[in-house]
Formats: structure tokens, C-alpha cells, sequence
């Protein structure tokens, strides 16, 4: 297996950059997967220093910087001279605080609806939310894409569906020398319900689980990881990845676990409609905690065989989450943004409906906080 160093993942990002004349401007909400958008051929401006996010900064902890990106502020964003080829945005707030610039805007679900509701306490029914962000777009002429089908599904936007891109070279080969399992998660107190958290602690009681991110008020977690050079060492180094997650408010899979994938290492979780593990091959699924429990001791005694699962788990995350399949999708979908902008600037909407698409922007920030941004992990 090619390994990439910084300098060879430096140089290959830029080996698939055909265009730096264009410019994306992007909000930064998670930054594995803003960092993915280095691979798509453009430069990008990434917008920092926003509420709502557990780091104001770029977070060094998990990736560095794209080689193709700058980070800039709001008011530089909303100052600059650069014609955009695309906006990234993830939430009502990002679609406010850049509704005065002209380009195309392509807003990303991260969250599904549900999740976002319950994290936030929110009075307001999914049905209503979902409709306030759809007729804003639909006035805007803006695009929406969704990071999964299930998350598209629950805010009713399932046109564009492009999950996140890993590129395994990227990882040291798995050896999983360390009898420990590693589970990577933000604001775990905030997120029990989503994480099925019970039954995680039910299985997983007094057994050799590290787990990484930010949980303050978690006692003995292991906190972020250093460096993106650090965290590939976890990946390296322990022997299976842990993700449970509540099928009616989570996937069964997000970047986190893909990641773990692609750098070898094999899955233990609850039975999910949307894992992409298959029991007994690339991981073990139960919903019995004592089954779970019983199949973490076996790998964990036995390293031969995690190694060999975690082949092919790897094998799936190069199958379905290639990054050649993101840069395509993403493109698209970047390219679908744009033919929807010029379609609303030949039909211009007459001024009683940009005094109603700002009413309807007005509803959405009321009613939906920007808590999403902290807990993609």
C-alpha cells in the first residue's frame, strides 16, 4: 500500500487542482470534511472565527489547513472582491450572514432534522422546519445536498445525496498492537440518546475503550487528538473502532467511523439499516450488549484476526467512500448550485418575495440554533 506523507498529500491535492482561477467560499462547521474540499480543483477561502462552534479557530487537533485554502473572516468574506464560484454553507445562520453576496449558494445537511429538534429542545415541528428551509433556497435559488440519504430524507431533500470522500493512502498500514478500542466523539453528555449511549455502556462496561474528542464533562476521556499525524496513529495503533447510534436519529456511520475504515481497523456496533458493516466480516453488529461485549473480548485477544477484518473493512470504505467518488459527486453538485442561480437571476423575484425570503430566513435562525456545527463527530 502507497502511504502519503504531509508533503506527498501536499503535492497530490495539488496534482488534482485544474483550475485555481476559481474560488470556493466555505463556512467551516467540521473540518474533515471541509478539508475534503481540497481535493475538488479550486481554491478556497474558509470562513472562521463564527459562534457556535466549540473551536472559533481552524482545528489543527483534527486536520490541517488545505494546501489550496486561506482562512478569513466574515467580514472579510463579506468584503472581498473575489467572484465566487460557489458558497458553502451547513445552517440557516451561515445563509444569513452571507445572503448580501450575489454567487451561488449550495447549503449541506449534516444533521438530520430529527437529531437537530431534540438537541435543541426545539418547539418547532420537523414538517415546519424542513419547509422554511426549502422555500428559502427555492426563493434564493440556492441547491441543497445532504451528507447521507437518511439525514436528506428527514429534512425532505433527497435530489443530491454525496457522502464524505477518504482516501486510504492517507493512513498508515492497521496493526491494531494495542488491546484497546477507540471510539472518536464530540459533546458525548449532549448526545446520549443519539449514540445509544446505554447500550454503548452496557456492552462496553470496564472494557479498554479509548475515547477521543471533546467531552469536558466526561471524566477519564482521552480528549482530542493532537494532530491529524496523531490521530492516524490511534487509527494505527487500536485494535477496533466502537459506533453505536440510534437508527431513528443517527446513521449507522459517519466521517469518524469511515475514517477508521480506511486506515484498517474493524467495526463493533449496534445492528443499523445504514452501516455499511457486514456481521462477521469487516466487523461485528449486535443489539444483544452481551453479544458485542463477547465479540470486543474476542478481538481483543486475538489481533490476527481484527487485522483480517479490518482488510476488509478498508475494502468497503475504498468501495464506497472513495474520494474519486466525492470529487465527482461534489462537483456536480457544485455545478447544479450554479445552473440554479443563473435560472433565478433570468427570473429575478419581484421585491415582495426578498422581503419574504428574508421573513423566512428571520424564522429559521429564530427557531434553529447552530449546535450542529459542534457535534458532527
Amino acid at each position: 500500500m502507497l502511504l502519503l506523507n504531509a508533503a506527498g498529500m501536499e503535492k497530490e491535492l495539488k496534482r488534482m487542482q485544474p483550475d485555481e482561477s476559481k474560488t470556493l467560499l466555505a463556512f467551516n462547521c467540521h473540518e474533515p470534511w471541509v478539508y475534503q474540499l481540497g481535493c475538488l480543483g479550486y481554491s478556497l477561502d474558509i470562513i472562521v472565527g463564527l459562534s457556535g462552534r466549540h473551536k472559533r479557530c481552524w482545528d489543527d487537533n483534527v486536520r490541517p489547513i488545505p494546501p489550496n485554502g486561506r482562512l478569513i473572516t466574515l467580514t472579510e468574506a463579506r468584503r472581498s472582491t473575489t467572484q465566487y464560484y460557489c458558497i458553502i454553507t451547513h445552517n440557516f445562520s451561515d445563509l444569513l450572514d452571507i445572503r448580501h453576496r450575489p454567487e451561488p449558494r449550495l447549503n449541506v445537511i449534516h444533521l438530520p432534522i430529527e437529531a437537530r429538534i431534540l438537541e435543541e429542545s426545539s418547539q418547532v415541528p420537523a414538517q415546519e422546519m424542513g419547509r422554511v428551509l426549502r422555500q428559502y433556497i427555492e426563493l434564493v435559488g440556492g441547491h441543497v445536498v445532504a451528507v447521507t440519504w437518511f439525514k436528506g430524507n428527514s429534512w425532505g431533500f433527497t435530489e443530491d445525496i454525496v457522502p464524505c470522500g477518504i482516501d486510504p493512502r492517507f493512513y498508515h498500514p492497521f496493526e491494531g498492537e494495542i488491546p484497546c478500542g477507540l471510539r472518536i466523539s464530540n459533546f458525548v453528555t449532549r448526545r446520549k440518546r443519539f449514540l445509544k449511549w446505554d447500550f454503548y455502556e452496557k456492552a462496553f462496561k470496564d472494557l479498554p475503550i479509548r475515547l477521543v474528542g471533546y467531552n469536558p464533562q466526561m471524566p477519564g476521556a482521552a480528549g482530542p487528538s493532537k494532530s491529524w499525524e496523531h490521530l492516524k496513529y490511534l487509527l494505527q495503533s487500536h485494535r477496533f473502532y466502537v459506533h453505536t447510534a440510534d437508527p431513528a436519529l443517527e446513521d449507522g456511520f459517519n466521517m469518524a467511523m469511515i475514517e477508521a475504515m480506511a486506515a484498517g481497523m474493524p467495526i463493533l456496533g449496534n445492528v443499523h439499516p445504514t452501516s455499511p458493516i457486514e456481521n462477521g466480516i469487516s466487523g461485528f453488529l449486535s443489539d444483544d450488549p452481551s453479544e458485542l461485549r463477547h465479540y470486543a473480548m474476542l478481538l481483543l485477544h486475538d489481533r490476527k484476526l481484527a487485522v483480517r477484518m479490518g482488510q476488509q473493512a478498508r475494502q468497503v470504505a475504498i468501495e464506497q467512500f472513495g474520494m474519486d467518488r466525492f470529487r465527482e459527486a461534489f462537483t456536480h453538485s457544485i455545478e447544479t448550485a450554479r445552473r440554479k442561480s443563473q435560472h433565478r437571476n433570468q427570473n429575478p423575484p419581484v421585491s415582495q418575495q426578498i422581503r419574504q425570503s428574508q421573513k423566512v430566513l428571520d424564522i429559521g435562525i429564530k427557531n434553529c440554533s447552530d449546535a450542529d456545527c459542534a457535534i458532527l463527530l
